[in-house]
């Protein structure tokens, strides 16, 4: 009876220890994988010297020793439209999915860094800037968990303001350059939704904010669309780029078109944009 017991209790401790194992076990570890491959097929490609690209009749390689690597200017903010951080991770987990980020920041503040800040993601899509056409070379994609139809959790705004100063003094970013997928792609996008303080972001130097319009005055020529391309907004849709705008301005109003307080607001912002 007790080598029954024995065997018993020692099994059910193996059944254990295997369970942890198991549970212990990185489910990304495939996918991390061939994150490390493609690195060090990258890494091989920085390696080549360029002396594979002379200049007909050039005799030898000249390297120059004035480099760095060259740094990411804009910031883009999402949300997610999943119902998961979990579901996130594998959706940027899959190639077939074709779209990445960064960083990932769940709703409990967690902060999943994806992809090294100097590679580009694929988070953009079709989008414009100013002159800007290929956004992901030269941006840094953070997605947050948020299905896009409610607020945005405290603590996971409290690890993106964290993130964002680390981005800031690491790459030197401008104020006016921490922006929404909805800013660079009005009409296809509305992340990261007009639930996002973007506000709260400025009051720390994360984006651009409006001052007191209380006195300002809009002269009869002022021109909207002028404002909204100074500002960044690609104008192609007009009627897409006026609600981009105000989504991230002006939240609150969703109703087309800007009355006369929009029209403050939009002129105090194309002079800090100038």
């Amino acid at each position: 009876m007790k080598t029954i017991t024995r065997f018993v209790r020692n099994s059910c401790l193996l059944a254990a220890i295997g369970s942890l194992s198991y549970c212990a076990r990185n489910p990304y570890a495939a996918t991390n994988k061939v994150y490390r491959q493609e690195a060090r097929t990258y890494a091989k490609v920085l390696r080549e010297q360029p002396g594979a690209l002379n200049s007909v009749g050039a005799p030898s390689w000249v390297g120059t020793v004035n480099f760095n690597m060259r740094k990411p200017n804009l910031v883009i903010i999402h949300h997610t439209a999943q119902n998961s951080c979990e579901q996130t991770l594998n959706t940027f987990t899959m190639q077939k999915t074709q779209v990445s980020a960064h960083y990932v920041i769940c709703r409990d503040g967690a902060i999943h860094h994806m992809l090294n800040d100097y590679l580009r993601a694929w988070h953009g899509g079709i989008a414009k800037w100013g002159n800007l056409t290929d956004i992901n070379s030269s941006s840094i994609g953070i997605e947050l968990d948020n299905n896009g139809k409610e607020p945005f959790a405290p603590a996971q705004i409290s690890s993106l303001l964290v993130l964002l100063d680390t981005l800031q003094h690491r790459y030197n970013i401008p104020a006016a350059n921490f922006i929404g997928h909805g800013d660079i792609a009005p009409g296809r996008k509305v992340d990261p939704s007009a639930w996002f303080p973007w506000q709260q972001l400025a009051d720390k130097g994360f984006g651009l904010w409006y001052k007191d319009t209380s006195t300002t005055t809009v002269p009869d020529n002022f021109d909207p669309l002028l404002s909204l391309r100074i500002i960044g907004y690609d104008i192609k849709d007009s009627t897409a780029a006026i609600m981009a705008f105000k989504r991230h301005f002006i939240p609150a109003d969703s109703l087309p078109g800007l009355n006369d307080a929009a029209r403050k607001i939009m002129l105090n912002l194309r002079q800090q944009y100038q």
